[in-house]
């Protein structure tokens, strides 16, 4: 694993109209990178263009689904026509969620929540590491979650897709350790984000109050791509939560059914899923 400045810097960017990818993007631009920022929401691709355009970097725009083989395609074309087949970065970043129990949960959820936030990211790889390996020290980023850590009850797909992720980059590192192209897995935990606005179910919570703000664990990314860090566990409570879990996995499990069971007991809409979330 090798240390980056990211600085003039080729990146390719997804989940980048709101939340962790939108501070990822405006700090990375602001660093004078070359950066390709990929969402749904083209309007908020145009928006985050145009409030960065005096910094010294340069942000691209490509608004399109990345769970869609064409999709992907077009983004492989883009950088074969824009950047000379080169890519130095890709920061898989995009992601979704659901919050009730797998029995209530419906089957189109599970296929949702695995394209998004595993298959699309593992052919974004396939797809672009031709145009890593000829990149300036190479980075792949994959951001992942304390969830894939840590099993949180009512949350049985997401975690299933973030263990998943979590062991993919893990196994990735190893075979891509020969051509120097880095693996870097990072896992925030709660941040105020509009996540709790996309959940395909559960409650609708809305932005998040509480954990970490957007902007810091952006710079908490930043800093593992840099530095090159294999794993990285963006907030200490976090951490703790993930060594009890290694130590002491019964006592975990214990803890995390009584919390589910007494959650049962209240209406879905008050759940105190932030602060569960918060570990």
């Amino acid at each position: 694993m090798a240390k980056r400045k990211l600085q003039s810097k080729r990146i390719l960017l997804t989940g980048a109209s709101s939340g962790i990818g939108y501070a990822l993007a405006q700090q990375l631009v602001a660093a004078g990178n070359d950066i390709l920022v990929v969402a749904r929401r083209e309007q908020r691709l145009i928006s985050l263009q145009e409030a960065t355009n005096e910094c010294t970097g340069t942000i691209h725009c490509l608004a399109g689904d990345i769970t869609s083989g064409d999709f992907r395609a077009e983004m492989i074309q883009w950088i074969d026509t824009n950047w000379d087949s080169t890519l130095d970065v890709l920061i898989n970043n995009a992601g979704i969620g659901s919050h009730q129990a797998f029995a209530d949960s419906k089957p189109e959820y599970l296929r949702q929540i695995m394209e998004v936030n595993v298959i699309a990211p593992l052919e974004l790889i396939r797809g672009h590491l031709q145009h890593l390996r000829r990149g300036q020290s190479p980075a792949i980023c994959n951001v992942g979650s304390v969830l894939g850590h840590v099993a949180l009850p009512g949350n049985s797909e997401y975690c299933a897709s973030k263990f998943a992720l979590h062991g993919f980059s893990d196994a990735l590192r190893a075979e891509l350790s020969n051509e120097q192209i880095d693996v870097v897995l990072v896992s925030p935990s709660t941040t105020r984000t509009e996540f709790f606005d996309s959940l395909l179910a559960g409650p609708q919570a809305g932005k998040s109050d509480k954990g970490m703000s957007v902007q810091v664990v952006a710079r908490k990314i930043v800093r593992a791509i840099e530095k090159g860090r294999r794993e990285s566990i963006l907030s200490w409570k976090a951490l703790l939560g993930v060594w009890q879990d290694r130590i002491f996995p019964s006592l975990t499990s214990r803890q995390l059914a009584s919390w589910y069971q007494r959650q049962k007991q209240l209406p879905q809409n008050s759940w105190d899923l932030k602060q569960c979330l918060s570990i």
